[in-house]
């Protein structure tokens, strides 16, 4: 049957902070294994950090969502490489070009998805700010050029790149739903029009956790009617260290991103139960 994996990322592990150390590599991923995770978001490009990284993910028996940040076609091939010899569950790219024409992306876009179904590994187009996918109309327009496009939703982005009024409308909530409606794998953190990651434990913004439930759960769904009777969706809780957390005069996080993590890894499962017995909405 159908199941939800919830990874964390190693990116959001880090503390960057003046008065706590950071862990070491070994301490992350055995503090995720220990916090129910079910594995890891990470660079994959590089072999040696692959290598190590691997071996402590078959120790705690997690998985991996591999990350990559090519700006040719065959800066995917090593992390295919990588891929095929350590095992990934997909792998998100980040297209690093900033074309301005439609047509001057179909050649990559293209070359990245032949890759992938010769190495049978799949790659996911991540939904990024300056990226390629930075900007919602002109993701829309490449997915009306190549509509069977797999992209990995992380809508964050989209709702400060064109700052969304609130409430948000019937409009904006439709062309969200077009980019659900195409994505494989979520990245998730909670932003509001003006701020890429809020914290999700503060009671005033609750409208906007609320608002970020209610697009997972329709990408669950959607998910469940396109895939196979026994994939997995992975869900990658991504809150990661500043600049993209808030911080204090002190350049220290406002919250406790590891507690909301574990929040938000909750959330996700509470949203799969839901979707997975409970009526449409």
């Amino acid at each position: 049957m159908q199941s939800l994996l919830v990874f964390q990322s190693l990116w959001a592990m880090e503390l960057r902070s003046s008065r706590r150390s950071e862990f070491t590599l070994e301490e992350k991923v055995e503090r995720i294994a220990q916090g129910g995770f079910d594995g890891v978001s990470a660079h994959w490009h590089d072999r040696a950090y692959v290598r190590r990284l691997h071996a402590l993910l078959r120790q705690f028996g997690l998985q991996v969502e591999g990350q990559c940040f090519p700006t040719t076609i065959d800066d995917l091939k090593p992390v295919l490489e990588n891929a095929a010899e350590f095992g990934v569950h997909h792998i998100c790219l980040q297209p690093d070009v900033r074309l301005r024409r439609v047509e001057d992306c179909l050649p990559l876009l293209e070359g990245w998805q032949q890759l992938s179904e010769e190495a049978r590994i799949p790659v996911l187009i991540e939904t990024h700010r300056d990226r390629m996918t930075t900007d919602l109309f002109f993701t829309l327009d490449l997915l009306d050029r190549l509509p069977n496009l797999r992209l990995l939703g992380d809508v964050s982005h989209f709702l400060v790149g064109r700052e969304f009024c609130w409430p948000i409308s019937d409009e904006n909530h439709r062309l969200i739903e077009k980019i659900l409606d195409c994505s494989w794998a979520f990245h998730g953190r909670v932003a509001s029009r003006e701020q890429v990651q809020i914290e999700i434990s503060y009671p005033h913004h609750r409208p906007w956790v609320d608002l970020f439930l209610g697009w997972w759960e329709f990408g669950f769904r959607s998910w469940q009617k396109r895939a196979g009777a026994n994939d997995s969706l992975a869900f990658v809780c991504e809150l990661g260290p500043k600049p993209y957390a808030i911080t204090d005069r002190f350049g220290e996080d406002t919250t406790d991103r590891w507690e909301e993590s574990l929040a938000l890894k909750q959330h996700a499962r509470d949203l799969w139960a839901k979707v997975s017995t409970g009526p449409l909405t």
